[in-house]
């Protein structure tokens, strides 16, 4: 099954990744070499993906596929980021966001993700919003769960 790349249209430059990935990196106290991949995709893979990884059909936002390395392998990678650049396009539209906002939240958020931070239990949920609001507002984005 092939699949069209997302066009570059509306899409970050992969500096503005790098540093979201560094705050983010940053703010979870996170000190240690660390490698990752970030993939921009359509709405039909991130679908496909979503289906396949998460039995859910439909196109989500970011997906996070944290590392599962071997005992004794030690790298610096921390995993991979799927972002679906047309949801994040309507979303930020829907929310009344900045895309580019909405990027960093969503690179932000999905990197803490393979740091291990998780939202399924609310104090986790909680602790994981402050500290994506806190990274965000260092880098004079306002509050993402404010208006939600």
């Amino acid at each position: 099954m092939g699949y069209a790349v997302a066009s570059r249209k509306g899409i970050p430059a992969s500096a503005s990744f790098r540093r979201w990935v560094g705050a983010a990196l940053k703010g979870a106290r996170r000190r240690k070499a660390s490698e990752m991949s970030i993939r921009i995709v359509e709405a039909g893979e991130g679908q496909a993906l979503n289906l396949q990884y998460r039995g859910r059909d439909y196109a989500t936002n970011v997906l996070s596929f944290p590392v599962d390395l071997p005992p004794g392998v030690d790298v610096p990678l921390l995993g991979d980021l799927v972002i679906c650049a047309p949801v994040v396009t309507r979303e930020a539209a829907e929310q009344g966001k900045k895309a580019t906002d909405h990027w960093a939240h969503l690179t932000i958020h999905g990197t803490l993700h393979l740091l291990g931070f998780d939202h399924i239990e609310e104090a986790e949920a909680e602790e994981m919003e402050a500290l994506e609001t806190r990274i965000l507002a260092g880098l004079g984005i306002a509050d993402p769960y404010e208006a939600m």
